[in-house]
């Protein structure tokens, strides 16, 4: 005997949940890493705005080292490399630099970079054990202006 799914209905504790996203809110897409959602957001956290959804997709970019990403081998702007072989700033700067720029333009071309800047953080000043990035950028398209993205790189 086959069941109809059309006339079935939900568990009340169900319905509760489905009836607590606020639906006056359209998510664009998933805020990373992953968090349980609150205030009627649903099951996960969302991000609600094109500039926060940009912002979260451009820090994954940055974060993302070549290889790391299943289908998309050179996806990412492969930065952990060079913190793990950091001999000097301006060297480091130069070639991270590159790097973001080159990342950007092959996968988020609508971002204009504008600054970069790292610092190195020692620990007991005796060895690199974290590298500290912040980039300026804007995205015009989408009202976003002078936004200051930081990441911090550690050495595994």
């Amino acid at each position: 005997m086959a069941i109809n799914f059309k006339n079935v209905g939900f568990k009340q504790y169900d319905a509760r949940r489905i009836d607590t996203v606020d639906q006056s809110k359209i998510p664009i897409g998933i805020q990373t890493p992953l968090q349980f959602g609150q205030n009627g957001e649903g099951f996960y956290a969302m991000n609600f705005t094109v500039g926060d959804q940009i912002e979260d997709n451009f820090k994954n970019l940055l974060q993302t080292n070549h290889g790391e990403r299943m289908g998309r081998y050179f996806y990412g702007a492969d930065l952990q490399p060079l913190v793990v072989e950091f001999t000097n700033k301006q060297n480091f700067d130069s070639e991270a630099a590159e790097r973001i720029n080159t990342a950007v333009g092959l996968w988020m071309p609508f971002i204009q970079l504008q600054e970069f800047d790292s610092l190195p953080i020692y620990e007991n000043n005796q060895f690199i054990g974290k590298m500290g990035l912040t980039v300026t950028y804007s995205v015009p398209e989408a009202q976003v202006f002078d936004k200051r993205i930081q990441v911090i790189l550690y050495v595994t």
